[in-house]
């Protein structure tokens, strides 16, 4: 099929990453995938929540969309006085998702909370905010390391997500909204700089799907996270020292 914006069905939207873009957090990234925009902080605070064991450190993730961050308006979730179902399923993939990247021993009783908002959205956000937050993440560590509270950095792994899907029984890569909003299958998938799958969801959205076309998607998505693993090193260059 002929795709909106003329990419292959294995080929990324355009990406643009641009770090330190708020002054005040400890790591702080703006993504662009297309015309999805997503800004991730990251910031540093001396606690832990009651559950995490002695001596360990925590991640987790909040998530929300501007309400002009799409086509109509939307209400805000302090107007509605509770999390919307979606933003509190998608904050936890992103915690999860970015918990399996640090070791919680050598961050120290610390709590990194990464915020992530849309500011324009235009399908994969979820995915999105996964990649840009573990950039944000990895630079608060990394000021750890330089200000000399940590004597090396907790990151264990690179992360980056994406998403591809089955349209008019199709599978493509990372989905914009216009192929995205009539996907019969939608997959989103996490992994490590090895390879290996930290998230993955997969949804029968208007048919069914088998494990055959289930691998021919994952192996679309290894291809994606590949390719922003490749940017997220060229942007954080020795992330290890």
């Amino acid at each position: 099929m002929n795709r909106a914006d003329g990419r292959k069905f294995n080929e990324l939207r355009e990406v643009s990453i641009t770090t330190d873009f708020i002054k005040f957090a400890e790591g702080s990234v703006l993504i662009r995938c297309g015309d999805t925009v997503v800004l991730c902080n990251a910031s540093v605070e001396d606690r832990v929540p009651p559950h995490v064991k002695p001596g360990c450190g925590w991640v987790t993730a909040e998530y929300s969309m501007l309400p002009r961050a799409n086509r109509q308006r939307s209400r805000r979730d302090v107007d509605k006085l509770k999390l919307s179902g979606r933003s509190a399923e998608i904050q936890r993939l992103i915690g999860r998702s970015l918990r399996a990247a640090i070791d919680m021993e050598l961050l120290g009783e610390r709590t990194i909370t990464i915020d992530c908002d849309v500011l324009q959205g235009d399908g994969g956000t979820r995915t999105a905010s996964v990649t840009g937050g573990f950039i944000a993440m990895a630079l608060a560590c990394r000021r750890l390391v330089e200000e000399g509270w940590l004597g090396r950095t907790p990151i264990k792994h690179y992360v980056a997500g994406i998403s591809a899907g089955i349209v008019d029984d199709e599978a493509l890569l990372d989905l914009q909204y216009s192929e995205d909003s009539r996907a019969q299958v939608d997959l989103n998938c996490v992994m490590n700089e090895l390879g290996e799958i930290i998230e993955l969801q997969g949804t029968g959205e208007g048919r069914a799907f088998t494990a055959r076309e289930q691998q021919e998607l994952l192996e679309l998505c290894a291809k994606g996270n590949r390719e922003l693993i490749r940017k997220e090193k060229e942007i954080l260059g020795d992330l290890f020292r």
